[in-house]
């Protein structure tokens, strides 16, 4: 990649607009659930205030209607609890985009942020009039918002295009070198990890990756489909029948990468308190729903995940939420931590498995990112990255 970064812009006396990902989850009083985002965003915004600049930040919030600002889309408690952890007032500035007093009082030190961008008319379609009025706003353009990378959107795409400098921000560049290594040159065996509910939402990336690894481990409802393709019984578990013929085409194509559940947990009932019982995989009865991997395809699995030389990790294997049906999560998400591996894991529910089992520090990259990061592990261009990199180039050439 021949992206420019932000470390590498004097930005002293400029004006910086950092494009951050703080789409945060909140509660039905919309209290901020985990701030994990907001804090993941404050390493670009301190570095360009220490260095001297004038900081303007935003970034999307849920799924507002262009040209309307609704109370549930503000970024008001975005903004508190970012000045709480700089320790300092974030002025949060509506209806932003033409200027205004707001912009020509900033100075050196100052820092703003500004409201959710996905409001503004024109946003989710990258209009090039609209990333032009955002230019004009700026000296230094900054993407540090990964998550939204596989998005083309007027403060991810357009406006990098027309600012006069454009750059990366140091958690958009952690995140692609952190993939960079675990696709482009791994340390060797390579393996995978991909679970969660369905197989449709992720079948390119399962082909994409069952080309690239030595040992793909599927899990959730993706096994359960992939467990019917092998011509096992599943029961009521979880599948998508659809994708069958397609499952079966990938266990065809790379055999012996994939390996399947011999034992699973299973309940007729999908609950908390439903009892769990351990079954092997010939023994599922009709009524059966398979809701995690067993013990003896956890301890076959242990080995593959301790003698790895790089893991990429996304999703669980289990339904991790009820106890009784998350130890196969909570075994892989340890095997990762012990192991030596380079380890990346992305999506919300990896995340999610990652703190409920405390292996937090032990991962070697956790990326923030749901959807960019499964496209990046496809081997997709992502639309924000792309034009960073084109813009860096064209700097590049004209520096030569």
């Amino acid at each position: 990649m021949d992206f420019l970064r932000l470390s590498d812009v004097d930005v002293a006396g400029l004006r910086v607009f950092i494009r951050s990902d703080l789409n945060v989850p909140r509660d039905d009083e919309g209290r901020i659930t985990d701030d994990t985002r907001i804090r993941a965003s404050i390493p670009g915004i301190r570095d360009a205030l220490a260095r001297g600049a004038a900081v303007m930040v935003t970034s999307h919030l849920g799924r507002p209607k262009e040209g309307e600002l609704m109370p549930a889309d503000s970024l008001e408690g975005v903004a508190t609890r970012l000045g709480e952890l700089l320790e300092r007032e974030v002025m949060l500035v509506r209806d932003w985009v033409n200027g205004g007093v707001w912009q020509s009082d900033l100075a050196s030190g100052d820092l703003v942020m500004l409201e959710n961008c996905r409001v503004n008319r024109g946003e989710k379609a990258d209009d090039v009039a609209l990333a032009k009025q955002m230019a004009n706003l700026c000296d230094v353009y900054c993407n540090d918002a990964f998550a939204t990378a596989h998005r083309a959107e007027a403060t991810t795409h357009a406006l990098a295009r027309y600012a006069r400098i454009a750059c990366a921000g140091p958690l958009l560049a952690a995140e692609i070198e952190a993939l960079g290594r675990a696709l482009e040159k791994p340390a060797r065996p390579l393996v995978a990890i991909v679970g969660g509910a369905k197989i449709s939402t992720k079948l390119t990336i399962l082909r994409a990756l069952a080309a690239k690894v030595d040992t793909l481990i599927v899990g959730g409802g993706i096994a359960n489909t992939f467990l019917l393709a092998s011509g096992a019984r599943v029961g009521r578990s979880l599948v998508e029948a659809d994708l069958v013929t397609e499952a079966r085409g990938i266990l065809e194509a790379f055999p012996q990468k994939i390996p399947l559940p011999v034992d699973v947990v299973c309940a007729t009932r999908f609950a908390a308190d439903a009892p769990a019982s351990v079954k092997r995989v010939d023994a599922i009865a009709d009524d059966d729903m398979i809701l995690d991997i067993g013990p003896e395809t956890i301890a076959r699995l242990m080995p593959v995940i301790a003698n790895a030389g790089t893991i990429v990790w996304n999703g669980p294997v289990g339904v991790f939420e009820f106890d009784a049906f998350a130890n196969g999560t909570r075994a892989v998400s340890e095997a990762i931590a012990a192991s030596s591996a380079f380890s990346i894991a992305g999506g919300g529910d990896t995340l999610a498995a990652i703190a409920k089992f405390g292996v937090t520090d032990r991962i070697g990259y956790i990326s923030t990112a749901g959807g960019a990061f499964l496209e990046f592990l496809e081997g997709r261009t992502l639309p924000a990255i792309a034009v960073l990199d084109e813009r860096g180039r064209e700097l590049r050439e004209r520096a030569s």
